[in-house]
């Protein structure tokens, strides 16, 4: 019998189905058959109700992820981190720094929440640092920092390391989650910062390997028309199947994705799912 890879959207800024709870942010749940991987936490408030409700138990988890350390992908990390004392912690070393966005000349702290971060310092041995590609369990791989190699990509944002905004933030931890399926590769965004091209094409680099499907945050959501119009080209010359744009894309971003690509684009709110066939099953 096959082994399926299943991936399940836990949090997201929609949950069109009753008694799912939506917020501004992101999770996944990744299934391979033999292990379960959680990708980011979303804020906290709607982890743990829509995984209930989803009859996933996060107990079960062997390895949790973080794309970056923004707060909307790092809030439900202590929930996760208590339930599932077995899971090893994959972030970058940069996931721990602290983080601001600046408007009107305002600062406002958004990466993780101090106490988590002090229990991270304090639990180095639950930590594993993504810096290069690393495989998470077998068959499923984090990329580490993403080679930024566009010209019309950037973080998206008014986004500092100090509260007075004079040190932009690169946000050099953003990092993206990969699989390699008997269709492709498919790769799950957090958010994206480093770019979905960029980050798409170093995958592709990586791999040698075609894009079959790409998931989750595109952070288009104050992007120029003339960045979305570029986006657009370059995926479309990478022929993906699968395009379920989420979260911080952007209503302008997604209908602009939606109207290039009728065929392949994919609902991506809470509960969406998807299952393909690993690699090594192709020819069993």
């Amino acid at each position: 019998m096959s082994r399926q890879l299943r991936i399940t959207v836990l949090v997201e800024n929609t949950a069109p189905r009753q008694g799912l709870v939506s917020e501004h942010g992101v999770a996944y749940w990744i299934e391979t058959g033999t292990h379960r991987v959680i990708f980011d936490t979303g804020q906290g408030h709607a982890l743990a109700p829509n995984a209930s409700r989803l009859r996933i138990d996060l107990a079960d988890a062997d390895a949790i992820v973080l794309s970056h350390g923004h707060y909307d992908h790092t809030g439900g990390l202590r929930c996760v981190w208590n339930l599932a004392p077995q899971a090893k912690l994959f972030l970058h070393p940069q996931a721990l720094i602290r983080r601001y966005s600046v408007h009107n000349g305002q600062g406002r702290e958004i990466g993780m929440a101090p106490p988590m971060e002090q229990v991270l310092r304090q639990a180095e041995q639950r930590l594993v640092w993504t810096a290069q590609p690393t495989e998470l369990v077998p068959g499923v791989f984090a990329t580490g920092e993403v080679s930024r190699q566009t010209d019309f990509e950037d973080p998206g944002g008014d986004f500092f390391l100090d509260a007075a905004g004079r040190a932009p933030d690169p946000i050099r931890d953003d990092q993206a989650v990969y699989l390699d399926t008997d269709s492709g590769i498919v790769v799950l965004l957090g958010c994206a910062h480093a770019g979905v091209v960029n980050t798409l094409d170093y995958i592709h680099t990586i791999t040698q390997r075609p894009i079959h499907a790409v998931i989750g945050g595109t952070h288009l959501v104050n992007a120029s028309a003339e960045r979305i119009d570029q986006t657009i080209a370059a995926l479309r010359a990478m022929n993906l199947q699968i395009i379920a744009p989420a979260h911080c894309t952007g209503p302008r971003a997604r209908a602009a994705l939606a109207s290039a690509f009728l065929q392949q684009i994919n609902d991506c709110s809470v509960g969406a799912q998807w299952t393909f066939t690993p690699t090594s099953e192709r020819n069993s």
